[in-house]
């Protein structure tokens, strides 16, 4: 780890507009300092600002839900406003991480929170156009097993590691910005970059900016699932992920969000699949051509082919199970859909 400046913030004034990176859970920012990845020349710790309140809170918001930014992903998992109307949310912060790092990771520094690719987080390979501009993208002819079939280009195949945007993306949440220019909202779909010729560039988030809360939009539905895929059930990051929020009446579809995880550059909201299932009969036959719109522009390569058939297959259990036809196991509800 490379030496740095550090300042402990007081208020979130004394915060905004400080050179460098935020330091708030850790459990990502750390890592990559003691791997060199990153390399910050000064640190401001906002930990002290979880006793104003402001940050750590999570309140209703009008028909929603204010979550602060540096509310736990336990805290906000176990919140009853959360498990009541965002269960998907709840879903998918309990499959991220251990209890520990739940304890300790904010829900602002989740959802910045880099990839997992081990051509960026390895030194020993050189070509990373995220970590180094214009050094080339290993993954394509590398080890790309683990990697995007959504939204990559020339430049860059990784994916997002985060569950809890993906849920985030489903439900609308919007992130809340406050720099030296005074505070602004930006939707979570619009706040993380496709990564195009930029890959390095990966926030909607400028220089002195803080996150200082995430919003979520009163849900158009409770029934909502996170389902995720991979390779091992515990501490391991999605193969293939859907969050999925249905409003279902008289076995039609009312309205639709459908979010991916494990298979895009970002969190990948579907808006393909949520028109094949508006206005349609909630039947397996509508959730699977939902899944084959949502797929239409993958482009896989040879060694991740195999998530294009496995996500139309995570897409369509998420969906069977937000519509109550099926459980958690996959076995058909009785009575469901008659």
């Amino acid at each position: 780890m490379r030496p740095f400046e550090y300042a402990r913030a007081q208020s979130v004034e004394g915060a905004v507009g400080q050179p460098g990176k935020f330091l708030a859970g850790g459990t990502t920012l750390i890592d990559l300092m003691k791997l060199d990845v990153e390399r910050p020349s000064h640190l401001t710790d906002i930990t002290p600002l979880r006793e104003n309140g402001e940050l750590s809170q999570i309140v209703e918001d009008g028909e929603g839900v204010r979550i602060g930014a540096l509310a736990s992903m336990s805290q906000t998992a176990e919140h009853a406003l959360i498990a009541e109307r965002y269960p998907a949310l709840r879903e998918a912060l309990l499959a991220g991480a251990s209890q520990q790092i739940r304890n300790m990771a904010s829900m602002g520094g989740n959802i910045m929170q880099r990839t997992r690719c081990p051509y960026f987080r390895d030194l020993a390979f050189k070509e990373c156009n995220k970590r180094d501009p214009g050094s080339g993208c290993g993954a394509r002819e590398g080890h790309h097993r683990k990697m995007a079939i959504l939204g990559g280009s020339d430049q860059c195949i990784a994916t997002h590691a985060s569950d809890a945007s993906v849920a985030l993306v489903a439900y609308g949440a919007s992130v809340v910005l406050r720099g030296p220019d005074g505070e602004r909202t930006v939707r979570m779909e619009d706040f993380n970059l496709l990564p195009g010729e930029t890959p390095h560039i990966e926030h909607d988030l400028r220089d002195g900016e803080l996150i200082v809360a995430l919003i979520l939009p009163a849900p158009i539905a409770r029934n909502a699932v996170y389902l995720k895929v991979r390779d091992r059930e515990s501490y391991e990051f999605a193969l293939s992920s859907c969050a999925a929020v249905l409003d279902v009446q008289d076995g039609k579809v009312n309205a639709a969000r459908v979010a991916l995880g494990g298979v895009g550059t970002k969190p990948w909201r579907s808006p393909e699949a949520e028109a094949a299932l508006v206005d349609q009969p909630a039947t397996r036959e509508t959730f699977e051509a939902a899944a084959r719109a949502a797929l239409q522009h993958a482009h896989p390569l040879a060694q991740n082919a195999f998530k294009v058939p496995l996500t139309a297959r995570v897409i369509v259990r998420a969906l069977m199970q937000a519509a109550g036809l099926v459980d958690e196991a996959g076995n058909s509800i009785e009575g469901a859909g008659a």
